[in-house]
C-alpha cells in the first residue's frame, strides 16, 4: 500500500508538472503567434514602404530624364542659333543638366534599409523562440513518455546533435548492467520508416555522424529475452557551421588534418605522436613526419566511419580500413575535424564515382 501511494504521489507529481510544461508551451505558442503576426504586419508595412520609394524614384527618374531631353533640345536649338552667344546659355544649360542629375541621386533607399534590418532582427527573434519551443515539445514528450511508462529503466543521455554522443543511462536501481546486456543502435529517416542497421554500433555510447543527419536514432537492448527500445526526440541536428566549413575546403586538392593513432589492425597503440591524415581528390594518406604509413586510392573496398562507441572520445574519433589488411582507429583534435574529414572522404569518393561502405554524400 505505502508503494502504491508513492506511485501514486509521483504519478501526481508529473502530472503537475506536465501541466505547467503544457502551460509553458501553450504561452511560447502565443508570443509565437504574436511575433509572426508582428513579423506579417511589419512584412506588409515594408512592402508597402518599398512600393512607394518605387513609384516616387520611378517619377523622379522621370522628372530627370525629361529635364535632360530638355536640355539636350535647347542645346542644339543654341548651337543653330549662334555659337558666339551660345556660351552662357550653354553654361546655364549645363547647370541645368547638373540639377538634374542631382534630383536623380538623391533618391536613396534608406528607409527601405532600416526596415529590412528591422526584419531581419525580427526573423532572429522569431527562430530563438521557435527553438525554445521545439526544446518545449521535446521535454513535454519525454514526460509523456515518462508518465506512461513509470518502469522504464533506461534513458537517452546527450545531445541529438552532430559532434556530440548520445549514452544509455541507466534511470532504476533495478536496471541490469549494461555489460550483460545485447545492444543495437538502428536509424530510420521518420516515424514508422524502414529502421537501418548501423554496422559495429553496439556499444551503450555512439556519436552520430554526417549520415545521421536529419534521421531519428533508436537502441535497442536486450537482456534475459526482454527487449527494451529507446528513440531519439526528434531527428539528429546539423553542426553549425560545418557544412559552410566543408564547402571550403572542397576546393583544395589535399586537406590535411593532425591526428593521433589510437588503434591499429585492432591492436592499441600506446604512442601518442601526432600523425597527419592527408584527405585528397583521389586518395587518402597517412602519414607520420615524412614517413607514409598507409596510401590508398578510393575503392569500394575502403570503409570510412565514425568510431562505434569508445566513451567520451567517440565524437573525435574515426574508423578506417584503407585495405582489407590495414585498419586504423583515428582521433582528431576536434569534432568538427572528425566529420569534416568523413565527409570530404565521402565527397571526393562520389566525385571519382567510387561507393564505399556507410558512404554516403552529405
Amino acid at each position: 500500500i505505502t508503494f502504491e501511494i508513492w506511485l501514486l504521489l509521483q504519478v501526481e507529481a508529473l502530472a503537475v508538472q506536465l501541466t505547467q510544461r503544457e502551460g509553458e508551451l501553450i504561452q511560447e505558442k502565443t508570443e509565437v503567434k504574436k511575433l509572426a503576426t508582428f513579423l506579417k504586419q511589419a512584412s506588409e508595412d515594408a512592402k508597402k514602404l518599398v512600393d512607394e520609394e518605387r513609384a516616387f524614384a520611378r517619377a523622379e527618374i522621370e522628372n530627370a530624364r525629361a529635364a535632360v531631353q530638355r536640355v539636350e533640345e535647347a542645346l542644339q536649338e543654341k548651337e543653330q542659333m549662334s555659337r558666339a552667344s551660345g556660351k552662357q546659355d550653354l553654361e546655364e544649360l549645363m547647370k541645368e543638366v547638373q540639377e538634374a542629375r542631382r534630383i536623380k541621386m538623391l533618391h536613396q533607399p534608406s528607409k527601405v534599409m532600416d526596415m529590412e534590418h528591422e526584419l531581419r532582427a525580427l526573423r532572429v527573434q522569431l527562430a530563438e523562440k521557435s527553438k525554445h519551443s521545439l526544446l518545449l515539445q521535446k521535454e513535454l514528450a519525454r514526460s509523456k513518455r515518462v508518465k506512461e511508462n513509470l518502469s522504464h529503466l533506461y534513458e537517452l543521455d546527450g545531445a541529438e546533435v552532430l559532434g556530440s554522443y548520445l549514452r544509455v543511462k541507466p534511470c532504476s536501481d533495478i536496471a541490469p548492467e549494461l555489460s550483460k546486456c545485447a545492444i543495437q543502435w538502428y536509424r530510420f529517416s521518420s516515424e514508422g520508416g524502414k529502421k537501418e542497421l548501423i554496422s559495429g554500433a553496439r556499444k551503450s555510447v555512439y556519436a552520430p555522424e554526417p549520415f545521421d543527419v536529419g534521421r531519428i536514432l533508436q537502441v535497442e537492448i536486450i537482456y534475459d529475452g526482454q527487449l527494451i527500445m529507446l528513440t531519439t526526440t526528434g531527428a539528429i541536428d546539423p553542426a553549425a557551421g560545418l557544412g559552410n566549413y566543408v564547402e571550403a575546403l572542397v576546393w583544395k586538392h589535399d586537406v590535411e588534418f593532425n591526428v593521433v593513432v589510437t588503434q591499429m589492425n585492432g591492436v592499441d597503440q600506446p604512442s601518442e605522436s601526432i600523425h597527419v591524415l592527408h584527405v585528397g581528390k583521389m586518395r587518402m594518406k597517412l602519414c607520420k613526419g615524412k614517413a607514409t604509413i598507409a596510401k590508398e586510392y578510393y575503392s569500394g573496398l575502403m570503409q570510412l566511419c565514425g568510431v562505434r562507441g569508445g566513451g567520451n572520445a567517440a565524437a573525435q574519433a574515426l574508423f578506417w580500413q584503407a585495405k582489407k589488411e590495414f585498419s586504423v582507429v583515428l582521433a582528431f583534435e576536434s569534432e568538427r575535424d572528425r566529420n569534416a574529414a568523413i565527409m570530404l572522404a565521402r565527397r571526393f569518393a562520389f566525385d571519382c564515382n567510387v561507393s564505399f561502405k556507410w558512404f554516403s554524400k552529405f
